[in-house]
């Protein structure tokens, strides 16, 4: 089993305690987010995960108690944007803290499995196509010796987020204009020797250098392991995504970063709540097991196969 760390909420941000805590019992409950009174219990010891993907924002939470992870093998999915407070506003200081952890996280467990994240790009009047380049250029130069490897996407008009791109005044992008902008962060990252990759996105790239990604990578865990990970690709996702199949334990409505193109939160109302319910011994992410709720074990078999040498031999 791969397991997600989350694709719904910011784990390592803002809910490190209760994960590290799910480590240490070896399990984790988590609602259906299609059913809310179904309730998986997911077998998270080292024996039954393959690896794990997280992602976050910002990882500082977690970087004291790596340690605790030791018997687990893992990297980070780690978003790193060019953004303002007025689009990322739960976000810290870019230069002053979140560069700053990303080079410490590398540090510790290797450029190799910190990959980051540009994602997703969205143009208005003040995120123009020039904008992006300028500062994509900037932080591909400060991360250069950090990472082996950048993802980025185009926004995605998600019935959620709606709303709040309008107030921004997003702008749509045609596909030549995507083509255009993905060819200029193309060659900027080629020429940091940084690997590019697009993010479930359906338009075809690879002239432009730029590969379809794939965020949750069976093979990169597999030469972190140094076992070949068979996994398959995970169907509940869009049909452009190249992801193997994972488990994710978070919950959405739960990430009080607040980034306003966030599929994950239709409201900051709805966060609070959340948030107020959160208690890091239970095995919940957000509340307590109610007497409607029925728990059922989730069957995941190891998809680990045979030995092969690891990124670090």
């Amino acid at each position: 089993m791969i397991l997600s760390v989350s694709r719904r909420t910011d784990i390592p941000a803002h809910y490190a305690e209760w994960f590290f805590n799910r480590i240490r019992d070896g399990f984790a409950l988590v609602r259906n987010p299609m059913n809310f009174h179904h309730v998986s219990r997911i077998n998270i010891t080292p024996d039954a995960v393959d690896g794990i993907v997280f992602w976050t924002k910002d990882p500082t939470p977690m970087l004291p108690r790596l340690g605790e992870l030791a018997r687990y093998h893992y990297y980070f999915q780690f978003t790193l944007n060019s953004y303002a407070a007025d689009v990322e506003p739960g976000v810290c200081s870019k230069a002053g803290h979140i560069i700053p952890t990303f080079k410490r996280l590398s540090d510790m467990i290797g450029p190799e499995r910190v990959i980051w994240r540009y994602d997703p790009i969205l143009i208005n009047e003040k995120y123009t196509s020039a904008y992006h380049i300028k500062y994509f250029e900037r932080l591909a130069r400060s991360l250069r010796s950090y990472t082996k490897k950048c993802v980025f996407s185009f926004i995605d008009l998600y019935r959620s987020t709606r709303k709040d791109l309008a107030e921004l005044s997003v702008h749509p992008l045609v596909p030549e204009r995507k083509s255009m902008l993905a060819k200029s962060i193309s060659d900027i990252a080629s020429s940091y020797e940084l690997r590019l990759e697009s993010c479930a996105e359906d338009i075809q790239l690879e002239y432009c250098g730029v590969a379809h990604g794939r965020c949750v990578d069976a093979d990169l865990l597999g030469k972190i392991s140094g076992h070949r990970i068979e996994a398959k690709r995970d169907k509940n996702q869009r049909t452009a995504c190249g992801c193997a199949e994972s488990v994710d334990i978070g919950m959405y409505g739960t990430c009080p970063s607040g980034c306003r193109y966030c599929y994950a939160n239709r409201s900051m109302r709805n966060v609070a709540r959340n948030v107020a319910r959160h208690d890091p011994v239970l095995p919940l992410l957000c509340g307590e097991i109610g007497l409607g709720d029925s728990i059922s074990e989730r069957k995941t078999p190891p998809c680990r196969r045979c030995r092969q040498g690891n990124i670090f031999s």
